[in-house]
């Protein structure tokens, strides 16, 4: 017989505690056991390893075990740890032996019942916040609440994302207008040195319920330089026409940049407007985005300004349709979106007219402008070029200001 704390011949044995020999480990991916238990290691931790070396097994991914305390056992549960122990995906999970608790053995009974799902707990990802196209000169988040009451308008400037300053550094500012009124803006504090700020800065409009729809929001982002002066980085242009503006409805939007057109006015005024066809479904879309430099007839809140869109086929009338009308404004702002049927075959002998019309309550409605775009049999420079790039680009929209002009 071995000496205490010695080994025997032949078999190597490791000291336990207080230098008892504790019992030879039989595997490493295996604990010994004895009556009413495991061997602990001496450290109070378990060897890491597989139990079972199925398929199944090796594929399981990780995830996080749900634990029933011993407290909440009831007749409805199965015990899981009759075998002594449970694996989860590569970890050894062991019920210790009774007996004094500590942290150690603070789970001692429980028993998992299944596993928590970590991906159903992933919050979604703000696309806002990363998914910037390409060319993009900065996004600007904002929300409006209109109060029926008060008659007031709420605007919340919250931040600015991914500015383009012609500098380095940038401090930025944002002017916010409430079309058609151009004379009168607010305005926030300027952010000193950053190309992502946080303004969190609130605005009062007052507009009367009836007008209310036919204002336009125009927020204009600039950066102030070393000698003070102001560089317009760009704009963004909401109409309120569309939106339902109530007491308990705040909306948070964000809107990408726009570079304003710094080209002067033409003699007669310019229009915007997108292109698309998608050829799959023989639709021609048009969106009138807004007007700008328009001659009016009348300085007057009662002149109603509207644009006329009509598809055109060998110079014979198909089909029209009209915006609605925006008061006393040289500068209006529409963003509607018209679809026509257009067979593939027929783009090369249609057309599009776009005119910008004035009426006056009790008068005859008169011209302001008018442009035309379509293939190479009607058109020529800019106009050309924007049909043929809306045919080249398929279900994507093409944007472009067009002049005014005169001729029928």
């Amino acid at each position: 017989r071995a000496e205490p704390g010695r080994a025997e011949p032949g078999r190597a044995r490791s000291l336990g505690p207080r230098g008892v020999a504790a019992p030879a480990r039989v595997s490493r991916l295996c604990p010994v056991r004895r009556r009413g238990g495991v061997w602990p290691r001496p450290s109070g931790r378990w060897p890491r390893g597989r139990v079972s070396s199925s398929p199944s097994t090796h594929a399981r991914s990780r995830s996080i075990p749900f634990i029933i305390p011993p407290t909440l056992h009831g007749r409805d549960w199965i015990n899981l740890t009759k075998e002594g122990h449970i694996q989860e995906g590569s970890d050894l999970y062991v019920i210790p032996p009774s007996g004094p608790r500590s942290s150690f053995h603070s789970l001692a009974g429980a028993y998992v019942v299944g596993t928590i799902n970590q991906e159903l707990y992933r919050f979604p990802e703000d696309i806002s916040e990363t998914d910037f196209p390409e060319g993009n000169i900065g996004r600007l988040w904002f929300s409006i609440e209109y109060e029926q009451e008060s008659e007031r308008l709420l605007v919340s400037l919250i931040k600015a994302r991914k500015l383009q300053p012609p500098d380095d550094s940038c401090s930025p500012f944002v002017k916010i207008y409430l079309l058609p009124d151009e004379r009168s803006y607010l305005q926030s504090k300027t952010k000193r040195k950053t190309l992502n700020p946080q303004f969190d800065e609130n605005f009062v409009f007052q507009v009367s319920s009836k007008m209310l729809l036919q204002r336009t929001l125009k927020f204009l982002v600039y950066h102030v330089d070393q000698q003070k002066k102001h560089h317009l980085l760009g704009q963004v242009i909401f109409p309120l026409k569309n939106e339902t503006l109530t007491d308990d409805n705040k909306l948070v939007i964000w809107r990408d940049l726009e570079k304003e057109n710094l080209e002067p006015p033409s003699e007669y005024g310019d229009i915007q407007f997108s292109l698309s066809y998608n050829d799959y479904l023989g639709r021609l879309t048009v969106v009138v985005l807004r007007a700008r430099g328009l001659k009016l007839q009348e300085e007057s809140h009662a002149v109603s300004v509207y644009v006329k869109v009509s598809l055109m086929n060998h110079n014979k009338f198909i089909k029209s349709k009209k915006t609605a009308a925006v008061l006393g404004s040289p500068n209006p702002v529409y963003n509607e979106t018209f679809s026509f049927k257009a067979d593939q075959t027929e783009l090369d002998t249609a057309s599009l007219s776009l005119s910008v019309l004035q009426s006056v309550k009790g008068e005859k409605t008169h011209l302001l402008g008018r442009v035309v775009v379509g293939p190479f049999m009607y058109t020529r420079g800019k106009e050309l070029e924007h049909w043929n790039e809306m045919i080249s680009k398929p279900k994507e929209l093409v944007k472009r200001w067009h002049a005014l002009c005169h001729s029928t």
